[in-house]
């Protein structure tokens, strides 16, 4: 029998590139279903993630005219992670397997039957992988594939330009939900699930309208999400540095120490200065890092939702 897919869109002030972008998840899906790859069953979830313009009443508006469209309504805006987590929550019950998008019409949609290909021969998460970044600006790029070789060397394990397009199956799922996290990081997450894995690669084209919802600050917000999320080599980079600090302070004394003793000592401010400088600068750059720790942590004990969906299109029908 073909397995129910649900096809999980995250969207936050989308109104521009929505009407564009969703006729051709549906089209997807129909396709797929006609080659019997998937249940004429599967759908289209939509995720509003507390959007400020008309994207929830274009979500609803599609969900009347169409069966195949679903659509939740977080409470208030949680971020990309979590409405992606939102919608995957959700469909789990309702589905075998699903895929995460992105609204902007940038993932290239025929590498999801090849998704749906892989997860039939066994694969239980396919991970949707960029073969190029020729779209992205040269800073980007290289910030972006700096990045992944950074969490490489903390030791996360992740998979090399891959951002959130991705197939799991209602397997893999069950136990995602078992990691109770509200720092979010799905991208370093899911490989931690394990299970039957593989990795399909396509090509990223230009967003089809609207504006990008992922400036510098929330790429690097991310970044420092992934970094502290999934690994604890930073706090250990700071012990051997001060290791290596303390050495160099040493040795710095007993230098201070000969020359007073041998009466060769210049009163000077310079050396003095840098000193101070550079070992206040690393002083605060090691708290820095230990107090986003901290902070991860305190966010961790009070046991927040990291969601709280306050509308679904279906709940009227069901009741």
């Amino acid at each position: 029998m073909p397995p129910v897919l649900y096809i999980v869109v995250p969207c936050y002030n989308e109104e521009a590139v929505l009407p564009i972008t969703a006729p051709q998840f549906l089209a997807e899906l129909e396709e797929l279903a006609d080659k019997g790859k998937i249940s004429d069953q599967s759908r289209v979830l939509f995720v509003n993630d507390g959007s400020r313009d008309k994207t929830w009443d274009i979500i609803c508006a599609l969900c009347s005219a169409d069966g195949h469209y679903l659509g939740v309504s977080q409470s208030r805006n949680r971020g990309h992670q979590n409405a992606v987590l939102c919608g995957l929550m959700e469909a789990r019950e309702r589905c075998d397997i699903t895929i995460s998008i992105d609204c902007d019409g940038q993932d290239d949609l025929s590498a999801m039957e090849a998704m749906v290909d892989a997860y039939a021969s066994g694969c239980e998460i396919v991970y949707g992988v960029r073969s190029r970044r020729d779209t992205d600006s040269f800073f980007k790029r290289s910030t972006a594939q700096g990045f992944y070789k950074l969490l490489r060397f903390l030791g996360a394990e992740v998979v090399y330009n891959h951002a959130d397009y991705r197939l799991i199956s209602a397997r893999a799922l069950a136990e995602l939900a078992r990691f109770e996290e509200v720092n979010l990081f799905l991208r370093g997450m899911v490989p931690l699930v394990g299970f039957k894995s593989t990795s399909v690669y396509y090509e990223r084209h230009e967003r089809l309208a609207g504006e990008s919802h992922y400036p510098l600050r929330k790429m690097l917000a991310l970044a420092f999400d992934g970094i502290t999320s999934l690994s604890v080599k930073p706090l250990r980079i700071i012990t051997v540095l001060g290791l290596l600090i303390s050495l160099v302070s040493f040795i710095g004394v007993i230098w201070a120490v000969v020359t007073q003793l041998t009466g060769r000592a210049a009163v000077g401010w310079a050396s003095m200065t840098s000193i101070i400088c550079f070992i206040g600068g690393i002083q605060m750059i090691s708290l820095g890092i230990i107090g986003e720790y901290i902070g991860k942590i305190y966010l961790e004990t009070k046991h927040r939702p990291r969601y709280i969906v306050s509308e679904r299109t279906w709940a009227d029908k069901e009741n």
